[in-house]
């Protein structure tokens, strides 16, 4: 991120408008578009969409530009959504599409970790422990339980609208003040979104060689050997293939899917690979 952040002129200043209608959108909204492609990526954009208008005007290439990058692949808990939306709001308003790089990272970075702890809290642990209050009154006929239960849901949607305001001025402050924490979080959350990615591969992927070559006449346990070189090549090469993949002129999603299905079963039919 450039030192001269505070010498760039705002093309536009958010306002609580603006915020207010991004947390319409976002509530409301955030889910409508959700694809195995790009998940939410569809629903993000819809909800920062007529802020992005306004900042950079209609038809610009800017507006394409970032329009692209927010439509990108995203997936995070709806309970914290709201507060990666603030914070690329504040980015963008500040630095424009100049700030590109640093909302990709943001996004990349804190959807991992937030869609586990919203997920646990609020879509678990929360509903879970006031559900079961609430169910228990009710049972016994005490209008206490339906109201403990909409007291919870309230509350709940009372915290989804209040984050995008706190993460937009957090965001501002750390943008305008802060410049070199900003830059440290920005790589932190780019290092915590590596590893995100990596843990899912190594979880998500279970495949095995099935395999057992013969050398010298003696066969070799081929998964075995990878285990004991590195755990978890084969996930991590599959990943590989499928990344350069989509690389290629005229790939798309789809077919890479289409292709990875018929490749898997026709390895595990001959026999080389297994789910693990």
């Amino acid at each position: 991120m450039s030192s001269n952040t505070e010498q760039v002129q705002k093309r536009y200043t958010v306002t609580k408008a603006d915020i207010n209608q991004i947390n319409r959108r976002s509530i409301f909204g955030f889910q409508l578009g959700w694809n195995y492609e790009r998940m939410q990526g569809s629903g993000y954009l819809f909800a920062m969409l007529p802020v992005m208008r306004k900042i950079y005007g209609d038809h610009t290439p800017e507006l394409k530009q970032m329009m692209r990058t927010e439509n990108q692949f995203f997936n995070t808990s709806n309970f914290l959504n709201n507060l990666v939306i603030g914070i690329d709001l504040a980015v963008q308003e500040n630095e424009g599409a100049e700030g590109e790089e640093t909302v990709i990272g943001l996004k990349t970075g804190l959807m991992g970790p937030f869609a586990s702890v919203g997920d646990a809290i609020f879509g678990s642990l929360v509903p879970t422990i006031f559900g079961a209050l609430a169910a228990s009154m009710a049972l016994e006929g005490n209008p206490l339980g339906v109201i403990l239960w909409t007291v919870e849901c309230i509350l709940t949607f009372a915290l989804r609208w209040w984050e995008t305001g706190f993460a937009y001025k957090t965001g501002t402050a750390l943008i305008t003040t802060m410049h070199d924490k900003l830059n440290a979080l920005t790589a932190s959350a780019s290092v915590l979104g590596i590893f995100m990615v990596g843990s899912l591969i190594a979880s998500n992927i279970n495949v095995v060689f099935t395999v057992t070559p013969s050398v010298a006449g003696a066969s070799v346990n081929l998964q075995n050997t990878l285990n004991t070189v590195l755990p978890g090549l084969l996930p991590a090469a599959i990943v590989g293939i499928i990344y350069w993949g989509l690389g290629r002129k005229g790939m798309t999603s789809t077919k890479m899917i289409f292709i990875a299905l018929v490749a898997a079963v026709a390895l595990s039919a001959l026999g080389i690979i297994a789910k693990g």
